[in-house]
């Protein structure tokens, strides 16, 4: 009976390191490890499938960043609010747009209880997204949202802690090049697609996937608001 109850263990530990190594090394996790994370408990799957809550495991942490004016700031300015944060980069063609103007929507429906919870987008693109460059680009969806930046090693520190993956993927040929021809200097950023809900403590509260419908994703944090976890 004990050796079973160890295998069982032994089992849930290397589930749980190969569903956030999906995270950390493909940006998203395959259904078939949601499926099995669900069934033991690592994640708690919301009405419809949509969305998945992380279980306390050792995400997030302290950063010092950059915002869209210059300041510098860390995670300890944000206590006493609620924060949704989001990884990703202004050169973005459709994902991270795609969130933004969720996060945006799902602020709206919330009300008087989106006064706290400060939307947080950190991007993974440090190079071009300057604090100037990330002060233009948020105001294009809410002015609620905070943006950060910081040095690659900065970037890097904050990723690591949040188990966001990232990489810049092939720079893209300039019109009309040739295989083997120069490019235009442009390049893609792979990265993860999540929602972090952060506590007023600093601590890190649920995880909510790419692409989850509005009304729920505003229900589902406003409770957790409510409730205090």
């Amino acid at each position: 009976m004990l050796r079973a109850i160890r295998w069982i263990a032994y089992g849930l530990v290397l589930l749980s390191a190969v569903f956030w190594a999906s995270v950390w090394l493909n940006g998203g996790v395959p259904e078939i490890a949601l499926r099995a994370a669900e069934a033991v408990g690592l994640i708690a799957p919301a009405p419809g499938g949509t969305q998945a809550q992380a279980a306390p495991l050792q995400v997030g942490g302290p950063f010092t960043l950059t915002d869209q004016t210059g300041k510098t700031v860390t995670d300890a300015d944000f206590r006493g609010k609620w924060m949704l944060i989001y990884f990703g980069y202004s050169f973005c063609p459709d994902v991270c747009p795609t969130e933004l103007q969720t996060i945006s929507a799902v602020l709206d429906k919330m009300g008087e209880a989106a006064k706290q919870l400060v939307p947080v987008f950190i991007t993974v693109d440090p190079a071009r997204d300057t604090p100037a460059a990330l002060g233009e680009y948020l105001k294009l969806f809410d002015d609620r949202l905070v943006g950060l930046t910081g040095s690659s090693e900065q970037i890097a520190d904050v990723a690591r802690r949040y188990r966001v993956y990232y990489a810049k993927v092939a720079a893209v040929k300039a019109p009309g090049s040739r295989d083997g021809a120069e490019t235009d200097g442009t390049y893609l950023m792979d990265h993860s697609s999540f929602l972090y809900l952060v506590g007023p403590d600093g601590r890190f509260r649920a995880l909510f996937r790419q692409g989850m419908d509005v009304d729920a994703l505003a229900a589902e944090i406003g409770q957790r608001m409510a409730a205090g976890s």
